[in-house]
């Protein structure tokens, strides 16, 4: 499942006509997961970018241009698809553990680089990752790929983007594409 799908673009903010892999992964089972010290996050900090060849992104077969209305753009959806916390703290570890991030797990947050907001396969390990975590302030936690996130959702279900190029876009940098969009 994991074998090498290459980057998805040759260098960092680029554009290419590559879509993003369809996943066949279950929500509903500990998925494998690189194996340790083979991934290595593109930057550092709160802009760190997932290794392209560990997590190039991965999209959810139900999710497409016809069901956006039925599904990320129906309030409440993601809640229905996310998958249990049971499984994806086996995971996180795991994920840690191929990035050379230790066990400190409350640094990070398993994410999903296509947001399930955006159709973003649900439980891949083409699609998660440990992003460092972002700093609470004021009660709010600011992670600007979150803002992200919303705002091509709203494009997305506005008909103002395709959902292909939303998920192209935040797959390939989203450090790029929320100057750019954000």
């Amino acid at each position: 499942m994991l074998a090498a799908l290459g980057p998805l673009a040759a260098s960092p903010g680029a554009t290419t006509a590559r879509s993003v892999p369809v996943s066949t992964a279950s929500a509903h089972v500990v998925q494998r997961q690189p194996p340790p010290g083979s991934c290595h996050a593109r930057g550092a900090g709160l802009t760190a970018l997932p290794d392209a060849r560990c997590t190039p992104g991965a999209v959810n077969p139900a999710v497409r241009p016809a069901s956006i209305h039925t599904t990320i753009c129906r309030a409440g959806w993601t809640a229905t698809v996310r998958p249990p916390v049971s499984i994806t703290n086996r995971e996180k570890l795991g994920s840690m553990a191929a990035y050379g991030d230790g066990s400190a797990t409350a640094g990070f947050e398993y994410d999903h680089l296509v947001p399930l907001e955006l159709g973003g396969a649900v439980n891949d390990a083409r699609n998660l990752w440990p992003e460092p975590d972002y700093p609470l302030r004021s009660g709010f936690y600011l992670n600007p790929k979150d803002r992200l996130e919303r705002t091509l959702n709203r494009r997305v279900c506005a008909g103002t983007m395709s959902l292909t190029q939303a998920q192209r876009v935040i797959a390939l940098d989203w450090v790029s594409a929320e100057a750019r969009f954000g």
